[in-house]
């Protein structure tokens, strides 16, 4: 088999630059997929795998790293009332046009992604002809409350070191942050070691947390950012595009996190994947990348 053409690219942001790259060929037939990554505040490094889609089924796969974030342009002086998911949209909207798709495209959103995604298919811009939503939340107090259900049956003495660091205000301690893998390693990526493209985007994050820290906080179950009073639960219903709804069996994600979504938009359908958690794409990459492949074609 030949190779995938890539090629990358700046997109001019404001007075910034959003790094993007296009596997395959954006004139090729079928509708390009635009994937954007979690957070907010990780790197496109994580979910890297859907690129294997262009080979699949020939479409165009665009990755981009968002604002703050990966290869674009870093903000570490901004504040909190900078980081809003209406720059974020802002971005997405310029990344269409940049690219010449605006009129004929489907988005894949990864967690924050998702929730980006839905903000974006609420608006019902006609160009958007499906839409993948992977484990995402749509209420994030519903999100808080199941990751911490999650957090009551990890070890007594990891629940004793996260809610003593917590308390202290000592958010970057080793312990907390070894303690916090724990959780990490069950419900967010249940690959160890984790892939060199997953450990990367961490390891980004380690460097500069700004998005992250101001619009979350300091982990998946203490969210005391700006988006912690967020939800997109009644403005479901307005979503227009076919959606598949993608989440992991041991997903931080859970049932009850993704319910919404399920029983409010009015075109979608839902497949759990029985062996992942947040990240099927990593950890049933094979059969996450042919769901979302075959669920495209039928819109292509």
């Amino acid at each position: 088999m030949s190779a995938v053409e890539t090629r990358e690219g700046f997109l001019p942001f404001r007075d910034y630059k959003t790094w993007y790259r296009v596997t395959g060929n954006l004139q090729s037939g079928p509708l390009p997929l635009v994937v954007a990554h979690g957070g907010p505040g990780c790197t496109h490094d994580y979910v890297d795998s859907f690129k294997g889609i262009s080979a699949l089924d020939g479409r165009a796969v665009i990755h981009y790293d968002q604002l703050g974030n990966g290869k674009s342009t870093h903000l570490p002086d901004k504040g909190a009332d900078f980081w809003t998911p209406a720059l974020f949209l802002e971005e997405l909207d310029a990344l269409l046009s940049h690219l010449g798709i605006r009129d004929r495209y489907a988005f894949l959103g990864q967690s924050w992604g998702g929730m980006l995604g839905a903000e974006h298919a609420v608006l019902k811009p006609e160009g958007l002809k499906a839409l993948v939503i992977a484990n995402s939340p749509a209420n994030m107090h519903t999100w808080v409350a199941e990751a911490n259900r999650l957090r009551r049956d990890l070890p007594a003495e990891v629940q004793a070191t996260l809610l003593a660091h917590e308390e202290a205000g000592t958010l970057t301690h080793p312990d907390y942050i070894a303690a916090s893998r724990v959780f990490y390693d069950r419900h967010v990526c249940r690959v160890t070691p984790w892939p060199e493209d997953v450990a990367r985007t961490f390891a980004a994050m380690d460097e500069d947390n700004t998005v992250y820290r101001h619009m979350n906080g300091p982990t998946e179950f203490h969210v005391i950012g700006t988006m912690k009073d967020w939800t997109i639960e009644e403005r479901l219903p307005q979503i227009a595009a076919p959606t598949l709804l993608i989440s992991g069996a041991y997903d931080e994600a859970t049932p009850e996190v993704v319910r919404p979504y399920r029983e409010r938009v009015p075109n979608i359908r839902w497949v759990l994947f029985e062996e992942s958690s947040h990240m099927p794409h990593v950890e049933e990459k094979a059969a996450c990348l042919k769901a979302v492949s075959d669920f495209l074609k039928e819109h292509d």
